[in-house]
């Protein structure tokens, strides 16, 4: 069955969004609020257990500062939001959020391939508008057939249902394509809808366990630039690119 598409997370898979965008946002957020709270690399790298921004400062709420209260809560925490949902895209517009190595080129070359590309991930629709926009230009965001994205679905990550919702949008079986991810949420999400997985970790998934994964790389690698194998057969591939994906779709699918 031959490879057809594949299908990318966002956030620390196609740029470090967590720390150089989402971390950084967070913080201004708290400041513009007056709000004295500030999270340290080492709490982010703890909240990014739990899935979604309204929930990560809930969850912030109940372990770090169980002492602060507000008589509306559930509408503070989405307002807090919703003001750091704008200050990313700022950020991101300044040009502060980079793509990982060779994820430009890997579109680049799956396109010319004629592979269908889609997008499946928790984070809002404005924030992958504007790591789209701003680093591939307006137009790359019509190179995904699929966006799913923010609260498409009731149940984030680690729940499959982001990938299901994708895969019922391109009317595509699972076998079919291939999931790129970061973390030990995502690998759970793409292998619950049934997917194979390339993994490229970050600062904050390093230490994740990926039971499942085709590979698991420190990133995609370009050509003078060469990819670490973490996990996964050993092969002459020294950078991720669409031959050698339906190497692995071919051998493992």
């Amino acid at each position: 069955m031959a490879l057809e598409a594949l299908i990318f997370d966002v956030d620390g898979t196609l740029a470090n969004t967590e720390h150089y965008g989402h971390l950084k946002a967070f913080n201004l957020a708290f400041k513009e609020l007056g709000l004295d709270w500030h999270w340290s690399n080492e709490i982010y790298h703890k909240l990014l257990n739990v899935t979604g921004g309204q929930l990560r400062i809930k969850y912030y709420l109940k372990k770090y500062n169980p002492t602060f209260e507000h008589q509306y809560l559930d509408n503070f925490v989405a307002s807090i939001h919703q003001l750091k949902t704008k200050i990313y895209v700022r950020l991101t517009n300044q040009g502060a959020v980079p793509l990982r190595t060779g994820v430009k080129r890997l579109f680049n070359e799956a396109r010319k391939a004629n592979l269908r590309l889609a997008i499946a991930t928790t984070t809002t629709p404005e924030n992958v508008d504007a790591l789209i926009a701003n680093t591939l230009g307006s137009e790359a965001l019509d190179w995904f057939e699929v966006i799913g994205a923010g609260n498409i679905v009731s149940k984030l990550k680690p729940s499959g249902d982001i990938y299901t919702h994708v895969l019922k949008q391109m009317n595509l079986d699972s076998t079919k394509c291939l999931a790129f991810e970061d973390s030990h949420n995502g690998i759970i999400s793409a292998t619950q809808a049934g997917l194979k997985s390339i993994i490229t970790v970050n600062e904050y998934t390093d230490k994740h366990e990926f039971d499942g994964a085709l590979v698991v790389l420190d990133h995609l690698g370009d050509k003078y630039k060469p990819f670490n194998l973490i996990k996964g057969d050993a092969t002459n591939t020294s950078y991720v690119d669409v031959a050698y994906l339906r190497e692995l779709h071919a051998t493992h699918c």
